[in-house]
C-alpha cells in the first residue's frame, strides 16, 4: 500500500516537473515548482518508514508458530520497528506482561541503549520502566515459558496501555 502511494506521488511530481518544462510563462513555472515541492513533503512522510523497514526481513513462519502458544498467556506483538534519534530497533516479537515488556531483537542491537530508551519512554508515559531486550531466540522462549498467565488482580489496564504505546511507537 505504501509503495503504491509513493509511486502515485512520485508520478505526480514528475508530471508537475514535466509540465513546468512545457510552459513558457514564468509565473506558471513557479506555481508548478511550488506544487511539486509541496507534493514531496507527504511523499517523504510515507516513504521514510518504508525505507527504514526495507532492510529488515519478516519473521519466519516457524518463529511465529513457536510464539503462538504464548499468546494465551500474554499479549504478543510482531514485527515492530521502533525508532529513536540514535537507533532503529527491529523487534521480531514483543511480549507484554505485568512484570515487564520482553522484546526479541535479533542481530546487532545495542541492548543497553535500547533498554535505556524503552524504559525512559515507558516511564514518560507513567508506566513501569521494565523493558528487557533479548537478542537470542532460545533465551526469549525461555523467558516466555517462565511467564505466568496474567491474573485479574494483575490486570490494572497497564498491559493494554503498553501494547497500544508500543504499536504507536512502531512505524
Amino acid at each position: 500500500m505504501q509503495c503504491a502511494v509513493v509511486a502515485v506521488l512520485a508520478a505526480a511530481i514528475l508530471i508537475q516537473l514535466g509540465a513546468r518544462q512545457l510552459t513558457a510563462a514564468q509565473s506558471f513555472k513557479n506555481v508548478l515548482t511550488v506544487t511539486a515541492i509541496l507534493t514531496v513533503l507527504p511523499m517523504a512522510n510515507v516513504a521514510s518508514p518504508l525505507l527504514a523497514a526495507w532492510r529488515y526481513k519478516s519473521i519466519s513462519r516457524e518463529f511465529y508458530e513457536a510464539c503462538r502458544p504464548y499468546e494465551e498467556k500474554v499479549p504478543m506483538l510482531y514485527e515492530l520497528i521502533i525508532t529513536s534519534k540514535e537507533m532503529i530497533l527491529a523487534v521480531d516479537a514483543a511480549a507484554v506482561h505485568p512484570s515487564g515488556v520482553y522484546l526479541y531483537c535479533p542481530g546487532k542491537t545495542d541492548v543497553k541503549k535500547a533498554e535505556q530508551f524503552l524504559n525512559s519512554m515507558l516511564k514518560s508515559w507513567k508506566l513501569d520502566g521494565n523493558a528487557r531486550v533479548i537478542t537470542e531466540e532460545n533465551v526469549f522462549f525461555k523467558r516466555l515459558s517462565s511467564l505466568k498467565p496474567m491474573t485479574e488482580e494483575e490486570d490494572d489496564g497497564s498491559v493494554d496501555y503498553t501494547v497500544n504505546l508500543l504499536k504507536n511507537m512502531s512505524m
